[in-house]
């Protein structure tokens, strides 16, 4: 399998371990931003950004980032719009940056024309928990392997390894290991059960690195996470982080000084 080369592959080329990835709502707090949360999270040493395209029934996520679903889609958030929010973000952003979303806004916008005008405001792969891994394959990774954009796939305690190996030649650029089989931001901390479960996932040695998402809150949930994998993904904890946020530049230091403090 040919690897893709756009910013995610080229992140894990240079850097294998305690990759710190940040989600975030487009227009959440304010409907415009997004342009100031993706800057100020480079700036204070995040290496990738997943931007939660705001849904009206996201499943998968707990109550922290449905709030914010609904607080951006009041606010006015679309998809055209946050097309149009990322159009310059190449001028002034650098790391790695992944759309998260569900498959119905998506299919509306048409799959094409999805793939086509995220690769062109520089964006770098999907996450869409809800695209069957079957339908992708067969009928999306061709649309998306032209762009250059990676497909994110999930797996879960409960994947089988046969499952888990075929995810593994499916996708290209990581692997999200969903750390329990509850929604986001339900549980805290890591429990030795969990660890089991990450290091099985090494143990498998997969072509994809991985990275631990749901439960990631803090420092201590973060080196956890960072001793079986690749890295950790910070969702709600973020969210609350900046939900009433004044200054967000100075919200958003403060946050990411608490999971990787400064020397």
């Amino acid at each position: 399998m040919n690897k893709l080369d756009n910013r995610i592959t080229r992140l894990f080329n240079k850097k294998d371990q305690r990759i710190l990835s940040i989600f975030c709502t487009a227009g959440f707090p304010g409907l415009n931003d997004l342009k100031t949360v993706l800057e100020s999270l480079e700036k204070n040493g995040v290496d990738m950004v997943e931007i939660g395209i705001p849904f009206s029934d996201p499943v998968a996520d707990g109550e922290t980032i449905q709030e914010s679903n609904k607080v951006a889609l009041d606010n006015g958030m679309t998809l055209e719009l946050l097309f149009e929010q990322l159009a310059d973000i190449r001028k002034t952003v650098s790391i790695p940056l992944l759309l998260m979303g569900y498959l119905n806004p998506v299919m509306q916008y048409g799959v094409e024309r999805f793939c086509k005008k995220a690769a062109s405001v520089g964006i770098d792969g999907f996450i869409i928990p809800d695209l069957p891994i079957v339908e992708y394959a067969e009928s999306y990774k061709s649309i998306m392997d032209v762009h250059q954009l990676s497909n994110i796939l999930l797996v879960s305690p409960q994947t089988s390894e046969e499952r888990i190996r075929f995810i593994d030649e499916q996708t290209d650029g990581f692997i999200y290991m969903v750390s329990s089989n509850s929604i986001t931001g339900k549980s805290s901390g890591v429990s030795d059960q969990q660890v089991a479960y990450f290091e099985r996932m090494k143990a498998l040695s997969l072509g994809n690195p991985g990275i631990i998402g749901f439960g990631i809150s803090d420092r201590t949930t973060f080196d956890t996470a960072c001793a079986s994998a690749s890295g950790a993904i910070i969702g709600s904890a973020f969210i609350r982080a900046i939900k009433n946020s004044e200054n967000l530049e100075q919200d958003i230091q403060q946050f990411i000084e608490t999971i990787i403090p400064k020397n």
